[in-house]
Formats: C-alpha cells, structure tokens, sequence
C-alpha cells in the first residue's frame, strides 16, 4: 500500500429539473406563464413551470412534457429552445439541483390548467412580475430576467418574433411583437424595409386583409431563414 492515502471526495447526490419561461402575447402585453407552489418548498409562492427529468428522458424531452402538462398546447405550435442552466449551490433548500430553463414562445397562448403539484397557474404581465415586488420561489426571478434579455437579444439576430404571431400576419402586428418585447415603439416605414428586404425572413401569401383605415394589408407567413442578416439591433432599428 502506498504511504500517501488518497482521499476520495464524498460525492453530493444531485438532481436534474427542467423550469419553463412561457412568453406569449395576450392583451397586447407579454405574459409569463406561472403556477402557484401547492407543495413545499415555497408553497403559496409563484414560481416558473417545471419538474424534476425522469430517468428515462432527454432534458429536451422532459421539457415538452413539462410543456404540454402545464399547458395543454402541443409543442409543435410553440418555438422552444434552452435557455440556460443554473446550479449555485443553495438555489434549492431540498439539496444539490441543477436546473435548466428553456424559452417557450407562442401566440397568444390559452388560459392555463394548473399541473397535479400546483394549486392555480396565470399569466402575468412580465413586467409586474420583475418589477412590482413578486417574490417568485428558487431563484426564478433571475431566470425569468435572464429569459426577458435572451428574448430581446433573439429577436435582434434570428426571426423567432414571428413565433409570436398567428399566420398568416401583418407587417404591422409583426412591428408590435417588437415594441412589445423591446418596450419602445418603432418607425412603420423603416422596420416594413428592413424586414422585407431581409433574405427568407417573411413569405408573402398573395392575400390581403381589410382594415379599418387605409389600404387593405399585405399578408405574410414566416419564411425558411432562422438568422437576421444583417440583424436588426435595437440601438439601430430607427436608422
């Protein structure tokens, strides 16, 4: 036996979840799809959608369950993607877990039907969630924040904002996903030649629709291109 005894750390039992920024446009303002904790810890308190990976599953694929079971949507009609993972020790009291949250973006998504570990579920105005002094359980704030700036920076360089509209749409109510998710209004003339000039951004139907003013409104559905190029930077979308 060799005279330098090695020591072997104690190895942590750790845990996978899965946690779920829902974004979707209702009321002309985004929303956050959030449950309210039926079970400890942080029962009472609004959190993100979530739940723990069963072993049997991809983290993609504990996601769409989690998706579909706190939704009812099919995932086939949102844009889903990882966002990223969070694992400081201590963000969750019941031990050592590691999460990772995926961005979920629809349109005008459904009134939610609360999971089996949840006691209601809502949608909440991004906004009042950050900012009016909602205490969201774990460290949910901070995912939620992280996921707000990862929309906005998205919708600078890859066409995910029109996963916010219902096909076929406007240029118009494309420009409003913008001002929405940016939080400040856009020039109508700039943005309609920015977009439509961009290379497999948007694919024009051939129809129109009647408005209540003016010229009846070209329709578009999204085209094949996932990436901007050349993007649309927020500090540049009104030159």
């Amino acid at each position: 036996m060799s005279a330098t005894r090695r020591t072997i750390g104690h190895k942590e039992p750790m845990s996978v979840t899965v946690d779920l920024v829902i974004f979707t446009i209702r009321d002309d303002v985004l929303q956050v799809l959030l449950v309210e904790r039926g079970n400890e810890p942080f029962a009472g308190c609004w959190a993100l959608p979530g739940g723990y990976m069963r072993s049997n599953e991809t983290l993609d694929g504990a996601a769409r369950r989690e998706l579909y079971e706190e939704t009812g949507v099919d995932v086939g009609r949102l844009h889903l993607e990882q966002l990223r993972a969070y694992g400081d020790p201590g963000r969750d009291p019941r031990g050592r877990v590691v999460t990772v949250a995926y961005l979920a973006l629809g349109p005008d998504l459904p009134a939610p039907v609360a999971g089996t570990d949840a006691r209601s579920a809502r949608w909440t105005a991004v906004a009042s969630a950050l900012d009016s002094g909602m205490e969201l359980a774990f460290d949910h704030a901070v995912i939620l924040a992280d996921a707000l700036e990862g929309a906005r920076r998205r919708l600078e360089y890859t066409t995910v904002a029109a996963a916010f509209c219902v096909e076929p749409f406007t240029v118009s109510e494309l420009r409003r996903v913008y001002e929405i998710i940016w939080g400040f209004p856009l020039d109508p003339s700039n943005f309609r030649r920015k977009v439509t000039r961009t290379e497999g951004f948007l694919e024009a139907t051939g129809e129109r629709r009647m408005l209540e003013s003016g010229r009846p409104a070209a329709l578009y559905r999204r085209g094949g291109a996932e990436a901007l190029v050349p993007p649309l930077l927020r500090h540049f979308s009104d030159g």
